[in-house]
């Protein structure tokens, strides 16, 4: 199951932005990683399309926990679609199995959303899924399973859920289970990725 592995820290540092859940080191050290140390903020030279481009799908791949493999799998796939491919490529990163349970508040971060699903302790309509990159479809339910319920860690998650509210999913609490009505609008995703930008990078 191929995931990126590294040091978080260091990916946030170069984005200035905390892509893999809160960190608390980045608070503290908010500039790039180098010998330089926060001199590295002004001495940036201006960047290509293409670096602006790549930077961009580096960012979603970090974000959404995917390689390179996978994440051109999913572009030609909505490549394929009527619409903006912008869009439904983002639309369906946010269908992925992790990426729901971290949204329902299941689990504080997506790496840990992951861990939760490939541990098999999430289900999809009641039927046990392992797969993080499984793709969730509107009117699907998402949740722990009965046994799992009372886990410390999916207990502590969703007393202090870190993602933002999210209007196209509905969560009962009561039994950690949660509904995918639909597949969201690019607006209402709270991280910032111009996946326009993505989509003009894989046409050159």
């Amino acid at each position: 199951m191929a995931r990126y592995t590294g040091p978080q820290t260091k990916i946030s540092r170069r984005f200035g932005e905390p892509l893999f859940g809160p960190d608390k080191f980045l608070d503290r050290r908010n500039f790039p990683p180098g010998q330089h140390g926060p001199a590295n903020k002004t001495r940036r030279k201006k960047a290509s399309d293409y670096a602006l481009q790549l930077r961009e799908k580096q960012k979603a791949k970090y974000i959404y926990g995917m390689l390179e493999k996978q994440f051109r799998r999913f572009f030609d796939v909505c490549l394929a679609k009527r619409g903006n491919t912008g869009d439904l490529l983002l639309q369906m990163c946010e269908s992925r199995l992790d990426n729901v349970v971290y949204r329902l508040g299941l689990a504080p971060t997506r790496p840990a959303a992951r861990q939760l699903v490939a541990h098999r302790h999430v289900e999809i309509d009641g039927r046990l899924a392992n797969i993080p990159s499984a793709i969730v479809k509107p009117g699907q339910k998402v949740g722990i399973r009965e046994r799992d319920r009372n886990m410390v860690a999916v207990i502590e998650s969703v007393k202090h859920p870190r993602g933002a509210a999210c209007g196209w999913l509905e969560f009962d609490e009561s039994t950690k289970t949660g509904t995918f009505l639909r597949a969201p609008e690019p607006s209402e995703v709270p991280e910032t990725i111009d996946m326009q930008t993505i989509v003009e990078l894989y046409s050159r």
